[in-house]
């Protein structure tokens, strides 16, 4: 078996510290060895890899930049960012799940929740003990949330939620869910708890790309939430926006493990398989392929590292986190389609992890923003002019 080393084209492990470095190198030992080897059976079989949650939890990966206070391990966004790299190496399913968990619901709950809500919920989902899930995203409005037609009512004792949301990570799974809806016309986040009357989170089936992952439709009918279940300080679309901003974040570091490894299956296979008396690897096409890839994986890290530093200094717009998450999930994409053109045939087995990733890469290119999304976005941004209203 061909052992991962990482790539590394521009030494720029030496601009890690050594508890960045640390960090990633124990998650990707954990990558190695308990997610590569059953993965394809979990992809195959449309099923995620629940049994993996509390070790996931164990190894202090969710909420991983959240303070100690809360059961947290209080780590800077460059180690965070890492972590997703290696994990999306294993498969984007489960980089997503720590990533919701993380950047959609500890997030929120941390900034926007009370000091009781944080309390109860952090250490539980730190731990993995619980699970959350985001609902924003509706089955008419997604690249435009503002227009959610899920509507909070305000009654006695609580508030009635009626709505539905669609494509959630975790949905089906999770013990708490964070969940936008108006309020006398303002947006607004809720908590709403697992087996609430009135609301149902059932699986969607039929997916082609991130099967060993959980999606859900979020149902509310009549759903009635105590008072204390709203989050406080949750006020306008502003505020699902920050949670995206830190999911996007997220994104684009965990991309780079998918071209990583896309990358190294070519690169070792292309060694390796002889045609015309040579390898493929002595003809100017594939060497062509493989420079490419490498290329863009160095600009892609090197993208990476400075977002997560402006991140840690408080200095990042969410236009730089756009044009991240914009730019390597094309570059992952086209990188796994060109492993797969260097593997020939074998590169559609599941043998090897391309074609998984390639169909994978296909919803991460799409969710948090699609592509065109976060285009006008940063053309707003250097332009002044909003192309999408």
């Amino acid at each position: 078996m061909h052992k991962f080393m990482g790539v590394d084209y521009f030494n720029i492990e030496d601009l890690l510290s050594e508890d960045e470095i640390m960090v990633r190198n124990s998650v990707r030992e954990f990558v190695e060895q308990e997610i590569i080897p059953i993965i394809e059976k979990h992809y195959r079989e449309g099923t995620f890899l629940v049994h993996l949650i509390p070790k996931l939890g164990e190894l202090g990966l969710f909420g991983i930049t959240l303070p100690q206070k809360y059961g947290c391990a209080e780590m800077n966004n460059v180690a965070y960012g890492l972590v997703m790299q290696e994990l999306e190496r294993g498969d984007s399913g489960v980089r997503s799940f720590v990533s919701v968990q993380s950047s959609l619901v500890m997030y929120p709950i941390f900034t926007f929740g009370s000091e009781q809500q944080k309390n109860y919920w952090l250490p539980k989902l730190a731990s993995g003990e619980k699970i959350g899930c985001f609902g924003l995203t509706e089955p008419d409005y997604g690249s435009n949330p503002a227009g959610m037609v899920t509507r909070a009512e305000k009654v006695k004792n609580g508030y009635k939620l009626n709505g539905a949301k669609m494509w959630i990570t975790n949905g089906t799974l999770a013990d708490v869910a964070v969940v936008w809806a108006k309020l006398d016309g303002v947006i607004r986040g809720f908590l709403v708890e697992k087996g609430t009357k009135g609301f149902s989170a059932p699986e969607m089936k039929g997916k082609h790309s991130l099967r060993a992952s959980v999606t859900s439709e979020l149902i509310f009918e009549d759903v009635i939430i105590p008072e204390e279940n709203i989050l406080p300080d949750s006020s306008g679309l502003k505020s699902p926006l920050m949670c995206l901003n830190q999911a996007r974040y997220s994104i684009a570091w965990g991309v780079v493990g998918s071209m990583m490894t896309c990358y190294d299956t070519a690169l070792s296979y292309a060694k390796s398989r002889i045609q015309f008396n040579k390898p493929i690897a002595a003809y100017q096409l594939t060497q062509q392929k493989l420079v490419n890839m490498l290329t863009e994986i160095t600009k892609a890290q090197l993208l990476n590292l400075q977002l997560g530093r402006l991140k840690d200094k408080g200095e990042v717009k969410h236009t730089q986190i756009s044009m991240a998450k914009r730019n390597n999930c094309e570059a992952a994409l086209d990188i796994a389609r060109t492993a797969r053109e260097i593997l020939g045939a074998n590169g559609i087995l599941d043998e090897y992890p391309v074609m998984r990733h390639a169909a994978n890469l296909e919803s991460v290119k799409t969710y948090e923003g699609t592509h065109e999304m976060h285009t006008l976005i940063i053309g707003e941004d250097i332009t002044g002019l909003a192309a999408f209203e």
